[in-house]
């Protein structure tokens, strides 16, 4: 009974390593997209135009002063396709996905949370003693 379980266990490993070197290996012309995108500007939100928590995450940057870089997913034709690898890369299909110098801030949620607690400012380098109501 060991013997199989360890049988087992070992081909469990072998094939969860191939899995895990096939992803990191495959790479798209959109997450290479996503990934040179946010390796090149200081913030950037992947975001949908008409969403309503997309604006609310863009407005915490301007009350920062703050002009973050915004590809607007559903005014590109290849959006969709930029949307899914971007839910490969942080685990999240959902919009807004925030990032400030390569770092993944997260959503509409968190990026208000962070502005509340003065983390967002102490990570762009700025005063955050502005505080609207959002």
């Amino acid at each position: 009974m060991a013997m199989i379980r360890s049988i087992a266990m070992a081909m469990l490993l072998v094939t969860l390593v191939s899995s895990i070197s096939m992803v990191s290996s495959a790479s798209s012309p959109e997450a290479d997209f996503v990934q040179k995108t946010i390796s090149s500007h200081k913030i950037v939100i992947f975001s949908k135009s008409y969403c309503p928590y997309c604006r609310r995450a863009k407005s915490v940057f301007k009350e920062l002063d703050q002009v973050p870089h915004v590809v607007e997913l559903d005014e590109r034709e290849d959006g969709w396709s930029i949307q899914s690898a971007l839910g490969e890369i942080v685990g999240r299909r959902t919009v807004p996905q925030v990032f400030i110098n390569g770092k993944h801030i997260g959503g509409s949620d968190d990026t208000v949370d962070a502005h509340e607690s003065g983390e967002l400012a102490k990570l762009l380098g700025v005063s955050g003693n502005t505080r609207a109501e959002l």
